[in-house]
């Protein structure tokens, strides 16, 4: 794939495709494990997934960190020179080394803390042994989650989406089918979801690490000079897309507690719901971002701020039209997305409808704000990216959270993520004006 060269839209689309695939089969892992575990427990196993959703979040976003941001400098350094080979792939092996660490301290943790790390998630004595047969089969693959985010980000940027989209579609079949044959046929409950979970995901690793026996590949294993260094960098250009999901986490914490205490749990049963239709705009989002990435950044390196401008048009309109779907989806068929999840309670069905269409209104800013930060990371402007990851995931967002409920009433929390992005937006917008801008002269800002 010539990223400097090739054609901007028709590059743009056959990766975004391919990004979307990736994403969106991603988020169906989660939201199937929900759907069917909903329906073989009701809402306390709705409301048991809720709480599982942070430890998602947390591995996830490890992988990111690693996997966006070795990628990000691998594709510059590509894009700057040809000869920039072996610089490049010691960027990648230093990924792969930080991935490892960071796999082995997770799965520790996951292993001897699990407990504890559900209760601080907001599980009570009721949701604790539902959320704890879940975890019980991801115990023994935590790794194979973190190696799955660090090779499909590389692939992307080694010219070869495809076979990510492939390793994730073949994961999220088997997981899809596993999850009915585990959960209802063999009479296994929420542990059968767990263990359809962890088996696609080790089917998933084992597919795109076919990717180094093929002829395409040009990523190599070479140990990296000065590898501390590089891990630092890697962290701070990978830091804002790891936070994303993290702070995505965070958040579900924060509303798992402000939820129970102010409006029981079946409202945090459609919240629940709600983590998962917000899992997919959020997935698509990452697919613009994860489809422009390597044009970007090679082209940046190249100092081709033109083609840059040209691919920006294609992004933002790519944004616009998931958030309108997304958001038009939600607004006329909230009910819908509860009978997916759950057999439901008249009491969550009266409820719902309010719940999902006031959060819903956030989907329309989500996935241009998204996808900004991985557009400040390509550029090299990690700190703009960091600010736009941190407002939206904890500051803003977990003021808003705490504040809204205790001055409008409980029912205001649910406006908490529509006014977040509102504020981002504006300083979003702001941002990348001021360095698209100054693209086409320097390739700076």
């Amino acid at each position: 794939m010539d990223f400097l060269n090739g054609n901007i839209k028709a590059m743009y689309f056959k990766y975004l495709g391919a990004a979307f695939g990736s994403s969106l089969i991603s988020s169906i892992y989660g939201v199937v494990d929900m759907a069917v575990v909903g329906q073989y427990h009701g809402p306390e196993g709705t409301a048991a997934m809720a709480v599982v959703a942070p430890v998602w979040n947390i591995i996830y976003s490890l992988g990111l960190l690693m996997g966006i941001g070795g990628s990000v400098l691998f594709s510059t350094l590509r894009g700057e020179s040809s000869g920039n080979e072996r610089r490049s792939n010691e960027l990648f092996s230093a990924a792969v080394l930080g991935t490892a660490l960071l796999a082995g301290l997770t799965w520790l943790a996951v292993i001897f803390f699990d407990r504890q790390l559900l209760l601080l998630f907001g599980a009570e004595e009721t949701l604790l042994p539902l959320a704890q047969r879940y975890v019980l089969p991801i115990k023994f693959i935590v790794p194979s989650f973190l190696f799955t985010q660090l090779l499909s980000a590389f692939l992307r940027n080694d010219g070869n989406p495809g076979l990510a989209t492939k390793a994730v579609l073949f994961g999220g079949f088997f997981n899809n089918f596993g999850d009915i044959f585990f959960v209802f046929v063999l009479d296994m409950g929420i542990m059968g979801a767990g263990i359809a979970t962890a088996m696609g995901s080790v089917f998933s690793l084992l597919i795109m690490a076919s990717h180094f026996f093929s002829k395409k590949c040009t990523l190599r294993f070479v140990w990296p000079k000065g590898l501390a260094g590089k891990l630092k960098k890697i962290c701070v250009t990978g830091f804002s897309t790891f936070f994303i999901d993290v702070a995505m986490g965070i958040l579900t914490v924060l509303f798992n507690r402000q939820i129970l205490k102010y409006l029981g749990t079946d409202a945090l049963s459609v919240y629940g719901i709600i983590i998962n239709v917000s899992t997919f705009v959020q997935c698509c989002a990452y697919s613009i971002g994860q489809a422009a990435q390597p044009i970007l950044s090679n082209n940046f390196g190249a100092g081709k701020g033109d083609r840059i401008r040209e691919l920006q048009r294609y992004t933002l309109a790519t944004a616009a039209a998931f958030a309108l779907v997304w958001t038009a989806v939600c607004m006329t068929v909230p009910n819908g997305f509860v009978r997916v999840f759950m057999a439901p309670t008249d009491a969550i069905l009266a409820i719902a409808p309010g719940i999902i269409r006031r959060y819903a209104l956030s989907f329309l800013l989500l996935p241009l704000n998204i996808y900004s930060t991985y557009y400040f990371q390509a550029l090299m402007k990690p700190g703009i990216s960091l600010a736009v990851s941190v407002a939206r995931g904890a500051v803003i967002s977990g003021i808003l959270i705490f504040l809204l409920p205790a001055l409008f009433g409980a029912g205001a929390i649910w406006f908490a993520m529509p006014l977040t992005e509102l504020l981002v937006t504006v300083y979003v917008l702001a941002m990348m004006r001021r360095c698209t801008a100054a693209l086409p002269k320097e390739g700076i800002c």
